[in-house]
Formats: C-alpha cells, structure tokens, sequence
C-alpha cells in the first residue's frame, strides 16, 4: 500500500512539473511570436516608409510606452540619463566646482565648492556667469548649465563673470577637475551628548561619507539619523548604514519575486554603534531609507519620528542596452525583517494617481508629526514661487557679504547675533512687490516669522556651508528635529518606552 501510495505521489508530482513544463513552453512560445512580430514591424517600417524615418526615437519611444502600462517604477533611461545617474550613484563628476541657480535668465553662483577649479582661480559667491568660452549664456535653460560647465577632467573652459562692484567682465581659465557629490547634507553635535546626520540619498559613496560624519562628531550617546525627504538609491549601503546600527548577522530586508529565489540581506559588520537612535522620516524618504527605517524599528533599534514614508518597496534590475541607454525592470519586492511590505499599492499603468495620491505601504513612525501649516500663507507660497528668496539673498549678499564675514566670522556668532531689521523686511516686501506679488500686510504678519528664520538659514549657508544651514533652522522650526532631540534628552521616560524596553 506504501508503496502504490508512493508511486501515486510520484506519478502526480510529475503530472504537476509536465503541466509546469507545458506552460512555460506555451509562454516562451508565445513571447517569442510577439517578438518576431515587433521585429517585422520593425523591418518593414524602416525598409517601405514613404519618407525617411530616423526609428531611434521611434524605438525609445515605444520602450517608454510599453513601460508606461506596467508598476510606476520601472523605467527607460536614454544615454544623457543614464550619464547623470552614474554620476549621481558614482559621488562624483568633472567640472568647476560650483553650486549654481538660474536667476533673472543669470547663472548665479550660490557657492564654490572649498578648494575646487573655481574657488582656486578666484570665483565666488553671487557671481554671474555670463560667458562660457566666449559664448553669451544669459538666458541659457537649466537644463543646459552642465553640458556647458562640465568636461573631460584637466579640460579647460574660459567663464566670463559679471561681478557687483566691477564694471568689466572678469574672465577665468579654469581646468576641470573631479567634482564630488555629496550625499550627507550635515553633521554637527546638537549638544554634549547627541549627534546629528543628515543624508540625502544613498549612493556609491554614501557610507564613507556617513562615517567621516560620525567621527567629526566625535563622542556622542545618541544620534537623529535625519532621513526625511531621501529619495533612495543603491541597496548596499543601505544595508551598511542599517548594520552600522544593529547586530552582526542581523536582517535588514528580504526580497522575493516570480523569477528571483527569496534572499535575505544581513548586516556584515554589526554594532559600530550602540547608543540612542531616532530616525526622522517624511512622505518623501523612499527605497532605501525605507529599508534603514525599517529594519530598525522592526529590531527595536529606533524610534521613528516624522510622517508616513512614500512607499516604494520595488526591486529594480538594470539591463544595458547597448547604446548607452537602459531600461530598470522591476523583478521582485522589498519586505521588512518581520515581513512587512513597504511597497504601496498600485495599479500598473497608472502613474500619474500613483505619484498624486499618498498613503497604504510604506513606514509608519513610532511618533507622527502632523505638519504646522499655521505660517504659510498663500503670500509667502507666492513670494517663493516666484524667486523672492533668491533675488532678495543675492541683492543683501552683494551689498553686506564684507560686513557680515567681519561682524560673524564663525557660525556661532551668527547664530547669536544675527536679524533681519523692519527696513530689511519692508525691502524684501517692495521686492516682492515688484515681482508681481501684491501685499496682503496680515498675511505678511504671520508668515514673517517662518520667512525671516528662513532667510537666516540661506544666508548662514551662503556665509559657512551647508551645515549651518540646517545648524540654524533645525532647533527653530523643523518639529521633526525638536521632538528627537526632547526624546533623546529623556530617553528613559520618551524613548526606551515606545521600544519596549
């Protein structure tokens, strides 16, 4: 009886795989046909057409359409694309070495990178770029300034620059060098014993960044890992940020799909760091800043603070196309160590509702910060939408830098000192006025607050870097910030009871 019994179950499984079999054979076959048949399109098009047809824009095209119809997230890069996604991923590019705007139909230098091809030969902040190797660039689009400003590394370009103050144009032979691109926006030490890191997204070069940033805080108990607004990037250092945090041979993420076998993704080097983390997240952290948040919180590792992330919890595979191009095909899912699916719902051809509508998926914070929306007015949204900001900073830099670097020669005397006076913000309104925004005095009267914190913010960046930008904003009005640090200064009674300990 055990033995017919067996021989049965032998005889089903094979039925079983010969069905499989069958099917797959059935779907290859099929695939193959719709293949021929695009392939003879393709011929006939090129060969009969009464004009002539250039068919690489045909061909890319229709890859875009047909992605278009499956998840939002799989995607056709072309060559240009493709370039600036590997720089973005590599860390770094060849250029000048300066963070530009367009202003006015200007390229206005915000800032020199320190000790770049720029700052070397003399450029600095507020300059107007008005002549690239002899051609006149007012007016040129955005989308244009690094073709223009980028090169082969120890290229030289000629920058012509209209300076405040110099009545002819200076002119500046500058030889391209290797430009990085930072993915770690801030660091700096909150108080005695909390650190602060803020990173943007994750990239080749991300945790070398990450931990040049812990050792210049030194050191400290407790950190905010600020990952609100990081769009993603590459997994593994993602994977070595989340291990930086958790035990050797800890989970951080598994992944499974139709064709890719189940995996699971450990932390290698574990427990660099072992004090109090809180990790600031918004509906704007995706991909791999979901797979950080994640794995700590499901390890008990963090408290979350902030808003509910996007949601995209999809594995891309990118596949070369031979030209330069390529397309990221999604193959398989994301999930937390616990099992949870961080990717949102979604129908495939659906986009634009997809990237609309919010919620469902996604990580949701230990503590939710509702947004305080009670200073923005429809004024103040007006007055940024049309570049105020911008042309009021450049117009008070060009006229005080001298003063303000000798009245604040570092951030702390800034940070004490520094205000915008009645007359200032009368300017900025007159400025704003002459822009087209019409003053609505009440209005003014309650986003000035928000607007002048704001504006301190941009001109302690211009004066220092990047760092005291948010050195300056975060402990005034990012409430994601104040609720970590208010935690972390009472971790036994705010913190160590949400992780159950």
């Amino acid at each position: 009886m055990k033995a017919f019994s067996l021989a049965l179950t032998l005889l089903l499984a094979l039925a079983v795989n010969s069905s499989v079999t069958a099917q797959e054979e059935q779907s290859a076959a099929k695939s193959f046909e719709q293949l021929q048949k695009f392939n003879r399109f393709y011929r006939y098009l090129d060969a009969t057409y009464v004009d002539q047809v250039d068919m690489e824009p045909l061909v890319e095209d229709a890859i875009r359409s047909m992605l278009e119809d499956l998840d939002p997230h799989s995607v056709y890069l072309d060559k240009e694309e493709m370039q600036a996604e590997r720089e973005s991923f590599d860390g770094e590019f060849s250029g000048i070495g300066i963070e530009y705007n367009i202003m006015n139909d200007s390229i206005i230098v915000i800032n020199t990178v320190v000790k770049g091809p720029a700052e070397s030969v003399g450029m600095q902040p507020n300059d107007r770029i008005v002549e690239v190797d002899g051609r006149n660039v007012v007016g040129v689009k955005r989308s244009d300034v690094p073709k223009l400003l980028r090169g082969p590394r120890s290229s030289i370009v000629r920058i012509g620059v209209a300076r405040r103050g110099v009545p002819d144009i200076l002119h500046f032979d500058i030889t391209r060098d290797n430009i990085p691109i930072n993915t770690v926006d801030a660091a700096y030490r909150v108080n005695d014993d909390i650190g602060y890191i803020k990173v943007n997204r994750f990239g080749r070069n991300t945790m070398r960044e990450f931990y040049e940033a812990y050792e210049k805080l030194g050191d400290v108990k407790s950190l905010i890992l600020d990952l609100s607004s990081n769009g993603g990037g590459m997994l593994d250092p993602a994977i070595e940020m989340a291990g930086f945090f958790l035990p050797e041979g800890a989970v951080v993420v598994g992944t499974e799909g139709r064709t890719i076998p189940p995996q699971r993704y450990m932390a290698n080097e574990g427990g660099i760091f072992d004090g109090n983390v809180v990790v600031l997240i918004n509906e704007n952290s995706a991909s791999a800043s979901e797979i950080v948040a994640g794995a700590l919180q499901d390890w008990d590792r963090a408290v979350i603070v902030g808003r509910n992330s996007f949601g995209k919890g999809l594995v891309q595979r990118q596949i070369p196309l031979g030209d330069g191009s390529a397309v990221r095909i999604t193959v398989a899912r994301y999930h937390t160590p616990s099992g949870r699916v961080i990717q949102r719902p979604y129908e495939n051809g659906h986009k634009k509702e997809y990237y609309e509508a919010l919620g469902g998926g996604g990580i949701s914070p230990d503590i939710v910060i509702e947004p305080d929306t009670s200073q923005i007015t429809d004024y103040m949204i007006d007055v940024m939408a049309k570049g105020v900001y911008n042309d009021f900073i450049m117009s008070y830099m060009d006229r005080n830098r001298a003063r303000l670097e000798q009245q604040y020669p570092d951030f702390e005397s800034f940070d004490r000192g520094f205000s915008l006076t009645d007359e200032e913000m009368q300017e900025f309104v007159r400025m704003a006025e002459d822009k087209g925004v019409k003053p609505d005095m009440e209005q003014f009267a309650r986003s000035r607050s928000l607007i002048t914190t704001q504006l301190a913010a941009l001109f302690a960046q211009r004066l220092f870097s990047a760092n005291e930008f948010y050195r300056y904003i975060n402990p005034r009005e990012n409430e994601y910030f104040m609720r970590a640090e208010e935690i972390l200064n009472n971790w036994d009674q705010k913190g160590a009871s949400i992780l159950g300990r």
